[in-house]
């Protein structure tokens, strides 16, 4: 408190007590104990009034003492029950946690992981994926800013996530403890197939299969594919110390329509540990037919070719470049793309006439707008002869069918003739056209969905540099491709929109993450956000039948159905309100990639305690690991100076006090006949 407080205080105590002292005692002759009570609680109730007038603020001290974080994090995945080391996993962490000299020093932290990251003191090793880069993600949001260490209780084995080596801050040190047998076993593996999801009837499909083999002499090994008890393929693959991983490249035969299932199996002589590894089953979506698109043009541009690699990326789709004056029958293609259309488009539009096939017309310097606006009414084009520049503007409110931003306004602009364009009721904007920063309210990529004929326009020349900047920021054109793919795959189609739109896979592995999405378009066609989605998912073989709601995203509805075994689904999406139905299937394959491993990715975790500047170590290791955390001095706890400073009226005490002060005096008053 302040000197001028200290005073002011003074006065209130002498004040207090002249004014008990001139009302009891002054020119009184009596000095009974009555008479004295009263003046006490005069006094008390006459200070407590100027104690809260005066408001004085008390301060006081206290001591915090903050420890050094100490993250015990177990890995809680099934591998550990596979490596049968989850019992000792256990041991070794309850050693960690319950040691009075790391209590002392640490605030020990214990969390357990599997695909997810959680608070735990409890283990059951029954996650189905693996996830350390979630561990270092979620530690660096806990403890930010601070240095800390931590242990890390696993076998090394990651089944998704990121490369976990460089997701730890090199600044904190990782001391990996690893538990599973070490011992270099004899393994052979099929570590991954890769095989395009769909292939075409009466064709061949290309798998590639790699191979992975673990030992300490040399092996021959039999590699078979089949479908049943059909061998499609079989041939002898030799492994070394010195050779540790194959590539086999096989082109099998797609005779049957339908989802089909193959098994990827490779043996030999030598006996081992875990067979499960051995195997892998793979499925191929096999359709009838491609969709075939011309892609017309009369000059020669870089968005030829980007348009053409883009929409091929999909297996189902086939791009053949034309020029106006080369097409015999425009009946052999699904789609249209017309880049650039002018006066040799003439007898293309003709044909198309009858034809009706659904169009995608892109423009650009090279086009002729009159020649365009006598061949069709959806859009009105008035342009000078002025070039311009067109950026893009995304609309969230688009609902022909699911779009997503991938960062149209960031892509360079596109170039057109300058102009007025007006679109007819019939045309749904996917994205406007901005002029740098000012918004045109023009269309720059609009489709159309007329009675069954479907049509789109792009308005604007160099889309290879979009394709390009998706790729400078996402690293992979994969975002981009599906944009088109989606763009093709509306046009593809002749069917009348559906109310109720349901995406999903054909088939699943077991552990993946399930997920069907669904879209309910009201009669206007416009996104309902009030619908009720319910779905019935059940089992062919056991006839087990489970409900679900599907929960409202952003522009979809969404349903998990994470936990299902291995088998064939069928499943029923129902909107409750319209009785609109959607019905299909699906199979989750029998594929647990946690029973993959033999032995705990000890390389992989020696990397990561070198990038952390720390060490490796084993269960019997234990002690020492605890004796180089309690003498590591980095990690030394901080004493806190903690000031309270609290304002005197907010002690409701003083009032009470004062309160009763001023009742006992008045009641002991009239009980005294004084008043």
């Amino acid at each position: 408190m302040t000197k001028s407080t200290l005073f002011l205080l003074l006065l209130s105590v002498i004040f207090a007590g002249g004014l008990s002292y001139f009302q009891y005692f002054f020119k009184s002759k009596s000095k009974s104990k009555i008479t004295k009570l009263l003046a006490v609680l005069r006094f008390l109730s006459v200070f407590g009034i100027l104690l809260l007038l005066i408001n004085p603020v008390v301060s006081r001290s206290t001591y915090e003492t903050i420890k050094t974080p100490l993250p015990i994090v177990v890995d809680n995945s099934s591998s550990i029950v596979d490596l049968k080391a989850n019992e000792v996993a256990k041991e070794v962490y309850y050693k960690l946690a319950s040691n009075s000299d790391l209590k002392n020093k640490f605030d020990i932290q214990s969390y357990s992981f599997d695909s997810e990251f959680q608070s735990a003191e409890t283990f059951d090793f029954k996650g189905k994926q693996t996830n350390i880069d979630k561990v270092a993600q979620n530690l660096k949001s806990i403890n930010k800013n601070l240095k800390f260490p931590t242990v890390l209780i696993s076998d090394g084995n990651q089944t998704s996530g990121s490369d976990y080596v460089f997701s730890f801050d090199a600044d904190n040190k990782v001391y990996p403890l690893v538990v599973g047998d070490t011992t270099t076993y004899l393994d052979l593996k099929i570590n991954q197939i890769n095989v395009n999801k769909y292939a075409f009837h009466k064709n061949k499909f290309p798998v590639e299969v790699f191979l992975q083999y673990a030992g300490t002499k040399s092996v021959t090994a039999n590699f078979s594919i089949s479908q049943g008890n059909t061998v499609l393929d079989k041939q002898s693959v030799s492994f070394s110390p010195s050779k540790k991983s194959a590539v086999v490249n096989v082109l099998l035969p797609a005779d049957k329509s339908g989802l089909q299932i193959f098994n990827a199996k490779i043996t030999s002589s030598e006996s081992e540990k875990n067979t499960y590894n051995n195997s892998k089953k793979f499925a191929v979506e096999v359709i009838e037919q491609k969709t075939e698109i011309a892609l017309i043009s009369a000059i020669n541009h870089p968005d030829l070719g980007t348009l053409k690699r883009s929409i091929e990326t999909n297996a189902q789709r086939k791009v053949t470049i034309l020029k106006p004056n080369q097409i015999t029958s425009l009946g052999n293609y699904n789609v249209l793309v017309l880049y650039q259309p002018n006066g040799t488009f003439k007898q293309v539009f003709d044909a198309n006439k009858n034809l009706k096939i659904n169009t995608w017309i892109i423009t650009g310097n090279d086009t002729d707008f009159g020649f365009l606006n006598q061949q069709q009414n959806q859009l009105q084009f008035k342009m000078s002869s002025q070039k311009e520049d067109y950026l893009a503007s995304f609309n969230s409110d688009f609902n022909l069918f699911a779009a997503e931003n991938i960062g149209f306004e960031n892509f360079p602009p596109l170039e057109n003739a300058y102009g007025s364009i007006t679109p007819n009721e019939n045309i749904s904007v996917l994205l406007s056209s901005r002029i740098r920063n000012v918004e045109t309210n023009q269309p720059l990529l609009a489709f159309g969905d007329n009675q069954g004929k479907r049509s789109a326009f792009l308005i604007g020349e160099n889309i290879w540099k979009w394709r390009a900047q998706s790729y400078v920021d996402k690293k992979s054109f994969e975002q981009f491709d599906v944009f088109i793919d989606k763009t093709i795959q509306f046009l593809a189609s002749n069917d009348s929109k559906k109310s109720l739109i349901v995406n999903h896979e054909r088939f699943y592995n077991s552990g993946d993450a399930i997920e069907i999405t669904a879209q309910y378009f009201n009669k206007n066609y416009e996104f309902d956000d009030k619908a009720r989605l319910t779905i019935a998912v059940t089992n062919t073989k056991t006839k087990q039948v489970k409900k679900y709601d599907l929960l409202k995203t952003t522009n979809s509805y969404k349903v998990n159905l994470d936990g299902l075994s291995a088998g064939n689904y069928t499943f029923t999406v129902k909107e409750l309100n319209s009785n609109a139905t959607y019905s299909s299937t699906f199979e989750i394959l029998d594929f647990d990639i946690e029973k993959q491993f033999v032995n705990p990715d000890m390389s992989k975790l020696k990397q990561l305690a070198t990038q952390t500047k720390a060490s490796v170590y084993v269960p019997n290791q234990v002690d020492e690991l605890i004796k180089t955390l309690l003498n590591n001095q980095d990690y030394k706890a901080i004493q806190k100076d903690i000031v309270k400073k609290t304002p005197l009226i907010d002690w409701y005490w003083l009032l009470i006090l004062i309160a009763i002060a001023l009742a006992a005096e008045w009641f002991i008053r009239k009980y005294n006949g004084l008043l």
